[in-house]
């Protein structure tokens, strides 16, 4: 039984092996992608205030400003917390009617309203204006599109199932290692001792066992980090895998039961994007949280966007609710006609399933603990291609030596020895 989980084990990483190569090389350097983006094309993100006076102006009146001057833009998604050094982001889409339009991202000057540069967001042929954004899509799907995201999340669902047979091929024979022991605990004991030697390194043995342990040790040490991208990334990419998956144990949110979507996607809402955002205010500040059993508080802001299939506004705020140091995923739906808060999604605290996936993907994000961790996921990603070649050093290896044992003579033959000349 053994020897078949070390097939499916050999098998399934080599058929992952350049996809895996790709996403820990991306996923290392995009750790630091908002950092790297701003290093790599400081005339589209970095501003400075006209004077020491200056305020930022309301990212409202920016989005205004912005529809006058390119008035076949759709502008959904708005930023709600500019920052005092750091150009306004803003993404758009051109109108169904009008595919021509060469940009889908817009860089403004927080305090004048001033567009700073455009860009179609990870198009590469474009130069290091979008190798970020192009290193981002290549991350998550290959810059395939919807099929290489959907290939990334198969092969991330068949990593996650690898990341336990990986580790359980690092045990040792139970039956082996506990064969004299008397009690629980010299069971334990045993299986300790014959373990502990799959977490070390023979740094100083032959380049093939090297090889081994650094594949083997370095799965160990680092396994639950590889646990928490294998699965998130499922979230990410196989939302259908993972949403029923997780169903069977955790329960979710489900805030879109509480809409109600109107027959035609409304394109024009009755009240516009201010006077949602005052709703959304005016109901946090009011403390009435009629939606959920305790109060929710604001923390800082994030932004807004309006669903017209749904008829919905959705407010995105960071509160006490959400872990993610930087980006708030406490959510607020108002619907577009009466401005009545109709559901309020909380990242963490309302139900299991949502707390977890909440963990999940600021881990995988690099959400918490400052720059530590940003730094360990980073590495995280140099070691996932560590063990991912290491992988192929040892399948290789063993093909060569089966190969050569197969070419040998057998029988009697075997044993002379070819003359010399």
């Amino acid at each position: 039984m053994r020897q078949f989980w070390v097939s499916v084990h050999r098998y399934a990483g080599l058929s992952m092996t350049v996809f895996l190569v790709i996403a820990g090389l991306t996923g290392s350097v995009l750790v630091f992608r908002e950092e790297l983006d701003a290093i790599l094309n400081p005339e589209l993100y970095q501003v400075s205030p006209p004077s020491r006076e200056a305020e930022l102006l309301d990212p409202l009146a920016i989005r205004r400003q912005l529809l006058d001057t390119y008035p076949q833009l759709h502008i959904n998604w708005i930023t709600l917390q500019p920052r005092p050094d750091h150009a306004l982001n803003i993404r758009v889409q051109p109108p169904e009617e009008n595919t021509d339009l060469d940009f889908d991202e817009v860089f403004v000057n927080p305090y004048t309203g001033e567009v700073l540069g455009t860009r179609m967001w990870g198009r590469i042929s474009d130069g290091k204006e979008n190798l970020i954004p192009f290193l981002y899509k290549l991350h998550y799907q290959l810059a395939l599109g919807q099929f290489g995201t959907l290939l990334m999340g198969v092969i991330a669902l068949i990593w996650t199932l690898d990341c336990f047979i990986g580790a359980y091929l690092t045990l040792p024979n139970r039956a082996r290692a506990t064969s004299r022991a008397r009690s629980f605990s010299d069971k334990l004991k045993n299986q300790w001792r014959r373990w502990k030697p799959a977490w070390k390194v023979r740094w100083r043995r032959s380049s093939y066992k090297l090889n081994f342990d650094l594949h083997r040790a370095g799965g160990l040490w680092i396994w639950a980090m590889l646990f928490v991208l294998a699965w998130s990334s499922v979230a990410f990419n196989l939302g259908q895998v993972y949403r029923p998956a997780m169903g069977l144990a955790f329960e979710f949110q489900d805030v879109r039961r509480d809409f109600s979507p109107p027959e035609q996607p409304k394109t024009s809402p009755a009240i516009s994007y201010a006077e949602a955002r005052a709703v959304a205010l005016n109901y946090l500040d009011g403390n009435e949280q009629h939606l959920t059993d305790q109060p929710v508080r604001q923390l800082d802001y994030t932004g807004m966007s309006y669903f017209p299939q749904f008829g919905v506004y959705h407010y995105r705020f960071r509160s006490e609710r959400d872990v993610d140091e930087d980006w708030g995923r406490t959510r607020m739906y108002i619907d577009g006609n009466s401005g009545e808060v109709i559901a309020l999604y909380l990242p963490t605290g309302a139900a299991s399933g949502d707390t977890l996936t909440t963990w999940l993907i600021t881990l995988h994000m690099a959400g918490v603990w400052g720059l530590p961790f940003k730094i360990f996921v980073s590495v995280s990603g140099i070691l996932l291609v560590m063990l991912s070649v290491t992988g192929v050093v040892i399948w290789q290896r063993k093909r060569s030596a089966r190969l050569r044992s197969g070419r040998r003579p057998t029988g009697g033959a075997s044993k002379t020895k070819p003359s010399r000349a």
